[in-house]
């Protein structure tokens, strides 16, 4: 999950600007309801691709020659959770990206020499990364988690590359500055895993129990979401890959400043640390049963500095947004180029 801090104090308190009568344009789109269209039960196929270090697991929608979308899961979820998401927007007219990010599926690490890093400017460069290997130019960029995190990098550090952008749970970009500082012991609570992965045990204890720990959060972070065992089944299959286990733990390590990034991201870092805004179009989204920590919505609206605005999604949605409120996560994706 993601690690934005709860308390920056430098975000602007302003108010959302256009929520609502764009919103309310569109039949069904704050709530979790499902459409009845007709979705697969997974994806088909899954290519392969060489991008900068990695040689990346994705599943390719729509026309060659549409607009570009590029969807990023977050942890510990995979590509499944635009299952219901991708179709709907290839039907729209859209050729959509559904990458596994490093550590999860098919995705692999194309030199055991290369750092098993977790760090968020890391995962932003295995996105511009993809890009460039399929030859796109400029893509809309969605994510939720550890995807909403690097679409918000890609888009403040390389606007040039992203048309606009949807983000569950706002503006995530943090430090480890940031991330230093304590938090009241509610929101200290909620981020046990994080200090539970700080140890020896904890990565041991991951280690060991993959499936029942992801599984565990899961239902934390979307405690009104009955998901079924095959929905969870088909996702953990995506965790049995030889880097989960370092690059989750790495992740969580790196954001507390116990464990060393790599130098070649220094300079990105200090840009990122800085709180950079985003300029491009942008839809926020935040589920109304989140029971994962997340910012409030008013901590970053005055982050999205272009074309802007939030949606809550209603009917017990938590932190899966995408999974859990397809039709609402796919009508901003198309409707975030109309802000």
């Amino acid at each position: 999950m993601t690690s934005a801090h709860l308390q920056d104090n430098d975000l602007s308190r302003r108010g959302f600007l256009g929520a609502t009568a764009l919103a309310a344009a569109f039949a069904g789109l704050t709530s979790g309801a499902r459409a009845a269209t007709p979705v697969p039960a997974a994806f088909d196929a899954v290519k392969q691709i060489d991008a900068g270090v990695l040689n990346v697991g994705y599943v390719e929608m729509g026309p060659k020659d549409g607009p570009a979308v590029l969807l990023l899961h977050g942890w510990p979820y995979d590509i499944h959770a635009f299952v219901e998401v991708a179709p709907r927007l290839a039907a729209a007219g859209h050729r959509v990206i559904v990458p596994h990010l490093r550590g999860h599926g098919t995705t692999r690490f194309r030199s055991a020499d290369t750092p098993r890093n977790g760090q968020q400017a890391a995962l932003a460069m295995d996105g511009i990364a993809l890009l460039d290997a399929l030859e796109i130019k400029q893509a809309v960029v969605a994510g939720f988690d550890w995807g909403a995190r690097t679409v918000d990098i890609m888009a403040a550090l390389w606007p040039e590359r992203c048309k606009a952008l949807v983000s569950v749970s706002g503006y995530l970009i943090g430090s480890q500055k940031a991330n230093a500082a304590p938090l009241p012991p509610a929101a200290e609570l909620q981020w046990w895993y994080q200090f539970y992965f700080a140890t020896e045990r904890g990565r041991a204890g991951y280690a060991a129990n993959t499936e029942a720990f992801n599984r565990l959060i899961w239902t934390l972070a979307s405690p009104k979401w009955t998901f079924d065992d095959a929905a969870f089944a088909r996702t953990a299959k995506s965790f049995v890959n030889p880097d989960h286990v370092d690059i989750v733990i790495h992740n969580y390590r790196w954001r507390l400043g116990l464990a060393q990034g790599e130098a070649q991201f220094d300079d990105l870092e200090a840009k990122l640390a800085a709180g950079p805004p985003i300029t491009i179009p942008a839809i926020t989204m935040e589920g109304d049963a989140n029971g994962a920590p997340h910012p409030q919505p008013a901590a970053y609206a005055g982050k999205f500095k272009g074309p802007y605005a939030h949606r809550l999604i209603t009917g017990g949605i938590g932190h899966n947004l995408p999974q859990e409120a397809p039709a609402a996560f796919a009508q901003a994706v198309l409707d975030v180029t109309k802000l």
